[in-house]
């Protein structure tokens, strides 16, 4: 199945927000545990843009969840 790029962007912002929020975690402490700037994590989650695999194995170490689980949407 192909995806267009801003709808793939928008559902792994939207998946990573639900992780997130599942974890109960605020953008902020996801940000501080990631290493990241947390306008990172929000223009992320917005499907704003779309991100690294350095920062996307960052987000998930961060979560204590595997990469795919990441892209399972």
């Amino acid at each position: 199945m192909e995806m267009d790029e801003q709808l793939f962007t928008s559902k792994f912002g939207n998946h990573l927000k639900a992780i997130r929020l599942e974890k109960g975690l605020s953008q902020e402490m996801l940000a501080n545990d990631a290493d990241i700037p947390i306008n990172q994590i929000g223009r992320i989650e917005r499907g704003e843009i779309s991100t690294s695999l350095t920062t996307i194995y960052k987000i998930a170490c961060a979560l204590d969840i595997e990469v795919k689980a990441l892209f399972d949407f």
